[in-house]
């Protein structure tokens, strides 16, 4: 196969979007793992020029889907729950 520079060793994942409830939502699509996600990992993926951006040696790639981030927690809250105050930590606002 024939890959674009900056693409070479990054693999390909079948992805699909999940809603808060985690139900697929839409159809399957093809992502570029750039953080060594793992099947039935629930990731966070960015489109378009941020997915570009995300390639670890070359930027702006000819990518559309990137995965970035493997998440470990979820809490959802319901609707109208929305606390705007910061966690005490190791963050810029704190």
């Amino acid at each position: 196969t024939l890959k674009v520079p900056g693409t070479e060793g990054l693999k390909l994942l079948v992805v699909q979007q999940l809603n808060r409830h985690l139900d697929p939502v839409g159809s399957l699509q093809v992502a570029v793992d750039v953080v060594q996600a793992g099947t039935g990992d629930l990731c966070v993926m960015v489109r378009s020029r941020e997915a570009a951006l995300a390639m670890p040696e070359i930027k702006f790639v000819p990518v559309d889907l990137a995965l970035v981030g493997i998440i470990d927690d979820l809490n959802v809250q319901s609707d109208g729950a929305f606390s705007y105050t910061l966690k005490p930590g190791r963050n810029a606002f704190s």
